[in-house]
């Protein structure tokens, strides 16, 4: 699968102007994914879960992207929406769907 790992120019841009700051938050996620026994794809995949959760289409695209970059599954990132489905509803879930979908779909054409 051809994985688009770019994320959206705003966020270059967010991340060239406070780079510092970005640096830092990108060291305390990777102590949270080192600071138990989740491998990297079940983390991105718990994040994912989250992300739909609280409805962050920005966040669902990104850990789509991390979690087909850390060796997921297509199948096991649309899994995550079915699984979500009884927990936080149907609406939310689809939306997930679709976001998901925005980045998956891309890379399996």
């Amino acid at each position: 699968m051809d994985q688009d790992p770019a994320p959206p120019e705003n966020f270059r841009q967010f991340q060239a102007r406070f780079a510092d700051m970005f640096a830092a938050y990108e060291e305390g996620a990777r102590l949270a994914r080192a600071s138990g026994p989740l491998d990297e794809v079940t983390s991105h995949l718990v994040q994912l879960a989250a992300a739909i959760a609280i409805r962050s289409q920005g966040a669902v695209h990104s850990h789509t992207r991390r979690a087909l970059a850390a060796g997921a599954s297509p199948e096991a990132i649309f899994q995550v929406v079915n699984l979500l489905i009884s927990t936080v509803g149907f609406p939310n879930a689809a939306a997930g769907f679709s976001w998901i979908n925005d980045v998956v779909g891309r890379n399996q054409r």
